[in-house]
């Protein structure tokens, strides 16, 4: 999986943008059910009633223009409510595709921390079997600088020794780490 860093940081902004406007809905939302549960507000909004109030309207004209006012708004509460369910829903998908994203950055860091690990150990194997090297670099004299074979079998044995003590730490590293067991008095045995 190829990972664009463009693509997370237009994801991010889209989860902020989807943040902004759920608040905004919300907001609406507490507001229109603010003025369904008060009548007097929807009475407040029929202004046919208010301007032809001079001109003898019927009481049942005027119920039928506050019902139809109440079920204006409970459908525009209602389509609200939904608007803030879908944006809840992507919201989620958003935050799954940045978790599956960063667990991916994860398992690439820690395959590189590994391969750091790896390294480090090759070069402290090599820099331990070196310093056999350097004993035989210092002027002492001892019967085996004579020896045509001593510099091929010094350096045979540095060879080897760096490969099994890398390939010792490489075991060392692969092996799982049993866990610890936590420190209490419950498992504290005093010496007799």
């Amino acid at each position: 999986m190829s990972l664009d860093r463009s693509k997370l940081r237009v994801l991010l902004q889209y989860r902020k943008s989807l943040t902004e406007f759920q608040t905004d809905v919300k907001e609406y939302v507490e507001v229109l059910t603010d003025i369904l549960d008060y009548d007097e507000s929807i009475e407040e909004m029929c202004l046919t009633d208010k301007i032809t109030n001079s001109m003898s309207t019927s009481e049942r004209d005027h119920l039928s223009h506050v019902d139809e006012m109440e079920l204006l708004l409970e459908n525009c509460l209602g389509r609200a409510e939904d608007i803030v369910n879908r944006v809840a829903e992507v919201k989620d998908l958003i935050e799954d595709s940045e978790q599956i994203i960063f667990m991916n950055l994860d398992s690439h860091r820690n395959v590189m921390m590994r391969l750091n690990v790896q390294l480090t150990m090759g070069t402290f194997s090599i820099a331990l079997f070196g310093m056999l090297g350097t004993a035989f670099g210092m002027n002492l004299l001892s019967s085996l600088e004579e020896d045509p074979r001593a510099f091929w079998i010094v350096t045979g044995i540095m060879f080897a020794g760096c490969g099994l003590l890398w390939r010792r730490l490489l075991w060392f590293l692969g092996r799982e780490v049993p866990p610890t067991r936590k420190w209490s008095w419950k498992n504290f045995k005093p010496s007799k």
